[in-house]
């Protein structure tokens, strides 16, 4: 499943008050006088009770329970490091992939170079992460292309209630998963990956614009009628 049912979230400039009552503060956020506000101006994000502000640029903050897509930057007898675009690099243990992975054999089922979809199952303080491919969905990814965009972009990609992804499937017929660290996985013939790609990019730099469903909506529509 895509990230389609992640919820729309706002942007937050410093001193914003959060208006949902039953939050603790989280990363970016503080308490005064029982009420939550912004610390910083970034992209609202609700986990596990908590209330978050992740920063508009830079790199990805990790957050438990959230899907990714990482690429392996090396390899252990019991495990793998993978890059998920954060500041500190994932472990995925062989306990965590679907396979009966013996000692030492790790780089016959995942390389260095490999993209995979993950779920982050644990962040520490210092935003180490533990992560898992066993679960229904997760995989190596052996086709396609993974491109990257902000991560302050995903909830645009994806649209108010999955909106945007959705369309964006049915104009290209491609796979296409969002992970929340701002990487995108696509997969279809050539020439819908390529419009595919195409149109998150226009997404990604006109983020603001006003109307960009319809103006996403015509590029796909003149661009599908040339294949």
């Amino acid at each position: 499943m895509s990230s389609d049912d992640e919820v729309d979230r706002e942007i937050l400039l410093p001193g914003d008050e959060i208006e949902e009552t039953d939050l603790k503060p989280g990363k970016g956020m503080f308490k005064k006088d029982g009420k939550i506000y912004a610390a910083r101006l970034g992209v609202k994000r609700v986990r596990s009770g908590y209330a978050n502000v992740a920063a508009q640029s830079g790199r990805y903050e990790p957050q438990e329970g959230e899907k990714v897509i990482g690429t392996v930057t090396d390899i252990n007898s019991s495990f793998w490091m993978v890059d998920v675009n954060a500041p500190n690099p994932a472990v995925l243990h062989v306990n965590d992939v679907p396979w009966m992975v013996d000692y030492g054999d790790t780089a016959s089922y995942i390389d260095v170079g490999d993209a995979v979809l993950v779920k982050i199952t644990s962040v520490d303080e210092q935003n180490k992460m533990q992560v898992t491919m066993d679960e229904e969905g997760l995989k190596k990814l052996s086709d396609g292309q993974v491109l990257e965009i902000a991560p302050a972009q995903v909830p645009r990609v994806i649209g108010r209630g999955g909106s945007m992804i959705s369309m964006l499937k049915k104009y290209t017929d491609c796979k296409i998963f969002v992970g929340q660290n701002g990487r995108i996985w696509i997969s279809g013939d050539i020439e819908g990956q390529y419009l595919a790609a195409k149109a998150i990019k226009m997404i990604e730099e006109n983020a603001q614009a006003i109307g960009l469903t319809d103006i996403v909506k015509e590029f796909l529509e003149e661009n599908t009628d040339r294949f």
